[in-house]
């Protein structure tokens, strides 16, 4: 396989089968992990150390102006190091649950410092991995036969170690290739118990730290962790995606096999590719970046605006991407399908206008919808964190200039300064915005990577979603056939006007353009 194609990748980001360093370390910590509940309990000081160590990242205690700011921000930074490196070993020690509370720290990169979401993001790739006995053990109790019985040949080392699940390839019987899911054994019973000790420890820390709101961390984790611990949720909502995603040709989802599948075990066509944010991979295999990053955009305005239907864990493990052999044709495979939001039909209107009015630059309007979605007077903060920009581009207008380094820094400072205000906003705004947030920043990341980051074809396909959305829930809300026959006129003029702009943008950046340019300016000379 060529350097950079990753196989088979699921939840929580999937490896190689090589241990490197550092991988090798989170697995002997998992071995480590399997102790009694009390030694568990135990190990949680040090994540009340690491809490703290967050909670300085905006502390009120600490005033670089009254110390040398270069002194004190190299301190800050070696103790946010030091204890996200703590905390990374925590969750690979206590592993399952705990690890999957880390790789969601990881992605907040609009709250934590970077020393936590780098160190963090490597949870995604280096999870502990379950023995070949532990795996025989679930597939025999699930499927009631031996690995041998049901599989031609079976990968000891697998593809990808993630925290509820590991993902072998294997060779049925008759001769089609699999990627095998297999849950780690004790994660079901475990799962409860780790999130009572979160719910404890923040609670603690909360009292110590009045402003450390993180609460929500954990009603997100009770909420969506027996969802994504049932392999049969996850393999209906694959065939929903698909299905609902069908008219997209550039998307691939694993089809399922069912007559192999339980609770804890899936089987899925095998798929394989480069990971998404590996712009390496694409310009070694022709595949076009601006392609790829445009059209995973299509993909993730239309389950968010359109569909209402989220994938929710798009970090670069769980986006592949592959150049089809015979049509030439670049392909996005979308894999771990356990994590779904569900938008209800107001929260999406809502967000739909709420986007339309970012991009517009609409501000009396960003206020409004920002306020329907519970930030209340933190409107311009609410904005700032789903656009990742700073109040000033907002303003201005979003799609009117890139993201430059400077702005991220300001991003990141401004972070520090109102942490309080954040951990409040998130508190405030509906449980279905926490997932979004943190798809946007998945998404974000793989654009920074891919360099195609506030692109204006990107803004384009949000707003003909937006439109399209607005406009079937408006049609679906009116009784008069004129009124319905005026929505969709005014639907079709917008889109159409979309259309036109994007026209005279591809002009504009083309040879073709600037020659029709040259030649209109000549005659405009000659005239004169």
């Amino acid at each position: 396989m060529p350097r950079g194609a990753g196989p088979y990748h699921l939840r929580g980001g999937g490896g190689s089968g090589r241990l490197g360093a550092r991988e090798l370390k989170c697995r002997r910590a998992g071995e480590a992990g399997s102790s009694v509940m009390a030694r568990r309990a135990l190990k949680l000081v040090s994540l009340a150390a690491a809490a703290s160590g967050i909670y300085l990242y905006g502390s009120k205690f600490l005033d670089p102006n009254d110390f040398g700011v270069v002194r004190v921000g190299r301190a800050i930074a070696t103790v946010h190091l030091r204890s996200a490196e703590r905390l990374r070993e925590l969750c690979c020690a206590n592993r399952g649950t705990f690890i999957k509370v880390g790789q969601h720290l990881g992605a907040l990169d609009y709250l934590l410092p970077e020393e936590y979401t780098r160190t963090l993001k490597v949870l995604h790739s280096q999870a502990p991995q379950s023995s070949r006995q532990e795996i025989e053990q679930v597939i025999r109790e699930d499927l009631g036969k031996e690995i041998k019985e049901l599989f031609m040949s079976f990968e000891d080392t697998p593809l990808g170690a993630a925290s509820l699940a590991q993902v072998h390839k294997a060779v049925l019987q008759d001769g089609r290739t699999v990627a095998v899911k297999i849950q780690h054994p004790k994660v079901q019973a475990q799962s409860s118990k780790d999130i009572l000790l979160m719910e404890v420890l923040l609670l603690v820390v909360k009292q110590i730290f009045p402003d450390f709101e993180f609460m929500w961390l954990v009603e997100e984790a009770k909420k969506n962790l027996p969802l994504e611990l049932d392999f049969l949720n996850e393999g209906r909502n694959a065939e929903k995606v698909a299905h609902m995603l069908k008219n997209f040709d550039f998307l691939k989802v694993p089809r399922i096999y069912w007559e192999l599948s339980t609770r804890r075990v899936l089987l899925m066509e095998f798929m394989e590719g480069g990971q998404v944010n590996d712009r390496a991979y694409m310009e070694r295999n022709g595949i076009n970046v601006n392609e790829i990053s445009r059209n995973l955009g299509k993909l993730y305005s239309e389950m968010i605006f359109v569909n209402g239907f989220v994938h929710c864990d798009p970090h670069p493990g769980n986006v592949l991407v592959k150049k089809c052999p015979a049509s030439g044709k670049a392909h996005i495979i979308l894999l771990d399908h356990g994590l779904y939001q569900v938008l209800s039909e107001s929260f999406r209107m809502d967000y739909c206008h709420l986007w339309q009015a970012l991009i517009k630059a609409d501000m009396k309007r960003v206020q409004k919808y920002s306020r329907r979605l519970g930030a209340g007077d933190l409107y311009p903060l609410f904005a700032c964190m789903l656009t990742a920009r700073s109040w000033e581009s907002v303003n201005r207008g979003i799609d009117r200039s890139p993201v430059s380094a400077s702005e991220d820094v300001e991003i990141r400072s401004n972070a520090a300064a109102y942490l309080p205000q954040i951990t409040q906003l998130l508190n405030n705004v509906p449980r279905q915005m926490l997932l979004l947030l943190k798809t946007n920043d998945l998404l974000r990341g793989i654009e920074s990577a891919l360099h195609t980051r506030a692109s204006a074809s990107s803004f384009l396909n949000m707003s003909r979603c937006c439109i399209r959305a607005v406009s079937t829930y408006q049609r679906s809300k009116s009784h008069s056939l004129y009124r319905r026959a005026q929505i969709s006129v005014t639907e079709a003029l917008s889109l159409w006007q979309i259309n036109l702009y994007e026209l005279f943008l591809w002009l504009k950046g083309s040879q073709l353009g600037n020659w029709v340019i040259a030649l209109l300016s000549r005659m405009h000379h000659s005239m004169y």
